[in-house]
């Protein structure tokens, strides 16, 4: 499902560019918008959320050598934009959001049922360099990269019941970097950004249980989170 709405967006992009530098378009939408100092915007989009791990022990009882296995749905993102022109080519933006997504995390045991469904809200916080190309006709790709931090709703880092109790614990606050790309159209009434951008976190999220043994958590040595995020920018 991921790949087909990537390819979905990819193939939608290319086709308006090419219909604009192959027709000979010379009628400009949204002329003097990026003679703006500042401005503001919204997004909508989907996410989907996966795990990292690194092991204190490699673990042969599994083919992968890994402990537990994580399936990935898609999400849903929204928020707001604000964009500062730092020079014809390079924008300063802001873009807080909530990012809701559910994973699934599986624990390798025959003998117990080690499914945890992990359901994540999270206030997303990125601060992000925009480079530019120069506009082409009514459109402009670019590429997008910075730093970000969280806060997950739903961590359950305080709670203190852990999974023998049936209860997975995250930290609340994580801090990652991201990269991507994406391309601005310049309709009639406003701007459209298609962008896909992906996210990496840097510190260990995991909470680990009370028993140094679990399946769960026990050899671990660090988890972090690991996404895709497809947005649509509209100003």
């Amino acid at each position: 499902m991921k790949k087909l709405i990537i390819a979905t967006l990819f193939l939608f992009c290319s086709q308006l560019s090419e219909a604009q530098i192959f027709s000979g378009e010379r009628v400009l939408n949204q002329q003097n918008f990026d003679q703006q100092r500042w401005s503001w915007g919204y997004f909508l989009g989907l996410n989907s959320y996966g795990f990292d791990f690194k092991y204190k022990n490699y673990n042969p009882s599994h083919v992968t050598g890994q402990d537990v296995a994580i399936e990935k749905r898609l999400g849903f993102n929204v928020g707001l934009v604000g964009n500062l022109k730092l020079n014809n080519n390079f924008d300063l933006r802001l873009e807080p959001g909530v990012n809701f997504n559910t994973r699934g995390y599986q624990a390798f045991r025959a003998d117990a049922d080690t499914y945890r469904e992990i359901s994540s809200t999270y206030v997303h916080i990125p601060l992000l360099v925009k480079f530019n190309t120069n506009r082409l006709n009514n459109f402009r790709p670019f590429v997008v990269g910075g730093v970000s931090t969280s806060i997950n709703l739903s961590s359950n880092e305080n709670n203190p019941d852990d999974n023998s109790a049936g209860q997975f614990r995250m930290t609340t606050n994580s801090y990652y970097y991201e990269i991507g790309f994406g391309i601005d159209l310049y309709l009639y009434y406003f701007k459209l950004s298609p962008s896909i951008r992906g996210v990496f976190a840097i510190n260990d999220e995991l909470v680990r249980d009370e028993s140094p043994n679990s399946i769960y958590t026990g050899n671990i040595d660090k988890m972090s989170s690991r996404a895709i995020f497809i947005n649509f920018t509209f100003q």
